[in-house]
């Protein structure tokens, strides 16, 4: 049966279309049905879209699980290759996106990274040397890296207050102490390594106070180590309660070497060498602490030698002042060499042997013998008056003393 509609008859001959036209419309009707079966099945994105944008959770806001879809994947302080490489991620390890910024994505510090903070602004306690308290307000905590030396990594990952806890890793560097990212403490990846799991695919990420968490049961050697550590503390506690010239570590610090070299002594291990740290600052301590005090004695002991000589020299002063004159005893050849001969004349000469005055002995210097006093120091009691024939003094003594 023929229908024959004439409103809806098409004829190439009296058609308003040309065939060309025609061909057009099914040309574009099938690109578009190529383009919408590509959109529906997930096919590539377009020529300019960014492997982010393609890789986005749909209406996932941050914090979103993801997982790293290269190897080798560079972990950065900041959004961007001028920032210093803090690690490296690999194929499969799961992170955890906290925000994104100019193609990079801003992570939680995995538990493999690090960081650094100041000594000065931590304080230890010898009984947990893996905890750290912080001792002051803004205190900042700089991402870590194998490649840059603390005092050169800049990048501030977080700001600390008074009383904040850290995780101390056992190492110091530069007057910097290296420890676990604490909470808030953030790296950067390229984004195209950034794939976001699906619901189904993500599992929970350790937090930094997990990957801090206590591991297995400690082993038998382990807990041996721990409980000798504990009682070296004591001892070392003890020792310092001592006076200064009573401390002495050897013994513990050697004990305490033993464990730190135990490769089974675990924690006991780690806290060990702390604690040699800790006693080798108190052996440096009480080493300068002994040199003051010897040097203290020292002084003391020369300023009780100078009290006396002081005090010698006074007596020695008020004493000669009762000497008309003081120098070494000569005879006088202008008067005669016999110092027995009544009337004999002597003279003083001091240092430069020069002559100081003559003298004459008189009443019962007289009557002794001077000749044993002859180039000795000495002083002489007695008067002096004017020697015309010398154009000097002269002394009449009546008693010579034997000066020291």
């Amino acid at each position: 049966m023929e229908c024959h509609n004439r409103n809806f008859q098409f004829s190439t001959a009296n058609s308003q279309f040309p065939a060309r036209f025609i061909a057009i419309i099914v040309i574009v009707a099938s690109l578009a049905s190529v383009c919408f079966s590509q959109s529906a099945s997930g096919g590539p994105p377009e020529q300019g879209a960014s492997v982010s944008d393609a890789n986005a959770p749909g209406a996932a806001a941050f914090p979103y699980l993801a997982e790293i879809i290269g190897d080798d994947v560079y972990m950065r302080s900041g959004p961007g290759t001028n920032y210093y490489a803090c690690g490296k991620l690999y194929r499969g390890d799961k992170v955890k996106v906290a925000g994104s910024q100019s193609g990079w994505s801003r992570i939680a510090a995995p538990a493999k990274s690090f960081s650094w903070i100041s000594m000065r602004c931590i304080g230890v306690s010898l009984n947990n040397p893996t905890e750290g308290l912080i001792t002051g307000d803004g205190v900042g905590v700089y991402a870590g890296s194998d490649d840059v030396l603390p005092m050169h990594s800049t990048s501030e990952q977080v700001t600390l207050k008074r009383g904040d806890k850290v995780k101390l890793m056992g190492e110091e560097k530069d007057d910097y102490y290296k420890i676990a990212p604490p909470d808030g403490a953030c790296l950067w990846v390229s984004t195209q390594y950034i794939k976001p799991l699906a619901p189904d695919e993500k599992t929970p990420l350790p937090t930094v106070a997990d990957s801090n968490a206590v591991g297995p049961a400690k082993t038998s050697v382990e807990t041996e180590k721990l409980n000798e550590y504990y009682a070296i503390l004591k001892q070392v506690e003890a020792e310092r309660a001592k006076p200064i010239a009573q401390q002495n570590y050897t013994t513990m610090k050697e004990a305490l070497k033993a464990i730190a070299a135990n490769k089974e002594a675990g924690k006991a291990a780690r806290y060990a060498e702390f604690a040699i740290k800790q006693v080798e600052r108190y052996e440096l301590a009480l080493t300068v602490a002994k040199e003051i005090q010897q040097q203290t004695e020292k002084l003391q002991q020369a300023g009780d030698q100078i009290d006396k000589t002081r005090a010698a020299k006074l007596a020695e002063v008020k004493d000669l002042g009762r000497f008309a004159v003081i120098g070494e005893f000569q005879s006088s050849l202008i008067y005669g060499a016999d110092p027995g001969v009544p009337g004999k004349r002597y003279r003083i000469i001091d240092k430069s042997g020069k002559t100081t005055c003559y003298a004459a002995p008189t009443a019962g210097a007289a009557r002794i013998d001077l000749s044993k006093l002859i180039g000795k120091r000495v002083g002489l009691v007695g008067t002096i008056e004017p020697h015309s024939p010398t154009a000097g003094s002269l002394v009449r003594f009546t008693e010579i003393v034997e000066l020291k």
